[in-house]
């Protein structure tokens, strides 16, 4: 196992519109990436802050009704970065109002494979397999996310 060197706090926002979730697929660290909005926690930001400063960056949208979902409750490093860190992500539901000051595709990737290139979709929770989500946590977070939507 790697030794994680220091640690990266992740934190995502789940929105959640008509049976649908919001993902972005991403060209970040040289790779193609599907996640869920949100990125990393700044030294002296709290993790609500971060989230909305997240989406105001990337969806230049701003989001409210904010409940904490899931937290990593186990030990994952980072293999992308360099020295590995252990990763913690932190998962809110959200709610955004529209009209949206986001595009979104039906593709996945439908963009240019540049770094921080970004593209937003919809996808029915029904049908999203966790492994359609790049990273170990995020799966985790989806299988969660169907479990508690059937109860719905």
């Amino acid at each position: 196992m790697t030794e994680a060197t220091a640690f990266n706090i992740r934190v995502y926002g789940i929105v959640i519109e008509k049976g649908h979730v919001l993902l972005s697929d991403e060209f970040r660290l040289g790779q193609r990436m599907t996640k869920f909005p949100g990125g990393g926690l700044q030294l002296g930001e709290g993790t609500v802050d971060c989230l909305k400063r997240e989406f105001r960056e990337e969806l230049n949208q701003p989001v409210y009704s904010i409940e904490h979902f899931y937290t990593t409750d186990f030990y994952q490093v980072s293999y992308l970065l360099n020295p590995p860190q252990q990763i913690i992500s932190i998962y809110y539901t959200v709610k955004i109002r529209a009209p949206y000051n986001f595009e979104t595709s039906r593709n996945k990737f439908a963009m240019k494979d540049t770094e921080g290139s970004q593209v937003l979709r919809w996808m029915p929770i029904s049908t999203l397999p966790p492994d359609e989500l790049t990273m170990p946590i995020d799966k985790v977070a989806v299988t969660k996310l169907k479990k508690s939507s059937m109860r719905l």
